[in-house]
């Protein structure tokens, strides 16, 4: 088999991105999402589109138990994941701290917290086992800045900022890379998802801006994937050219 890329939250977005860039590179995928139609329609258009081989896996990060198990059922051949890329993940909601919805606290800090570490826990021993790997985690600008009705979206990006320093320091005697990746605007489905369908809300996130796309984030993704064995990039901040960080943008009149 080819190299092997495993990456969640793979249905739309940075995830559904990352799987085109590295099926085009002729990578094998592991791609894992909540909804199988579209994961089974990616899988489809990138083994007709690239000639590799792509294994749908449908779960929910947030489950322990599902995401062990899918991972752990692996047949052995789909077990050498040379490549993480923990992208699953969500914001919902922007309110005042002491009127946001708790629910939407919980989804988000396990979804983007709980998620990231089950999922990086079931892989690891394959990773191990190899002495190598890359495991790639899905930060934001939030996890370095916290802005105002941030709260518990800033809170799991900052959870995941320090998660991504301390497995880089405990994996390192295995010869497992960690990055971080935190962009900043990126436009996706990302916003209409935070504001629960209201495009209205969604689409004032990107006015008078040009936000990044999946595809951008894909690439530079790609790009330290595929950097020689010896280097690492750890920490990589993207924004926008008119985005200086979580708080200031140069917005079009």
């Amino acid at each position: 088999m080819n190299t092997i890329v495993l990456i969640t939250g793979a249905t739309s977005g940075i995830g559904k991105a990352c799987a085109q860039k590295f099926a085009a590179a002729k990578n094998d995928l592991i791609i894992t999402g909540r909804r199988k139609e579209r994961l089974d329609d990616l899988k489809k258009e990138l083994e007709a589109a690239h000639g590799v081989k792509v294994l749908p896996l449908c779960f929910d990060v947030q489950d322990k138990e599902a995401a062990f198990s899918a991972i752990n059922d692996l047949p052995e051949v789909w077990k050498n994941i040379s490549i993480l890329i923990n992208n699953a993940g969500l914001a919902l909601g922007r309110d005042n701290f002491e009127d946001a919805d708790l629910k939407d606290w919980e989804t988000m800090l396990n979804t983007n917290v709980n998620g990231l570490i089950y999922v990086s826990r079931a892989v690891l021993p394959f990773m191990i086992a190899q002495k190598k790997g890359h495991i790639i985690n899905m930060g934001s600008v939030a996890g370095k800045q916290v802005y105002e009705k941030g709260n518990g979206y800033c809170a799991s990006k900052f959870a995941v900022d320090a998660l991504s320093k301390a497995m880089r320091i405990d994996l390192l005697k295995h010869n497992i890379k960690v990055t971080g990746i935190h962009p900043g605007a990126v436009e996706t489905e990302f916003s209409l998802v935070r504001f629960k369908g209201d495009t209205a809300t969604a689409d004032a996130t990107y006015k008078g801006i040009t936000p990044l796309t999946g595809a951008d984030i894909a690439d530079i993704i790609f790009y330290c994937a595929s950097l020689p064995t010896h280097v690492c990039i750890n920490d990589l901040t993207v924004t926008p050219t008119q985005q200086a960080d979580a708080l200031y943008f140069n917005r079009n009149q």
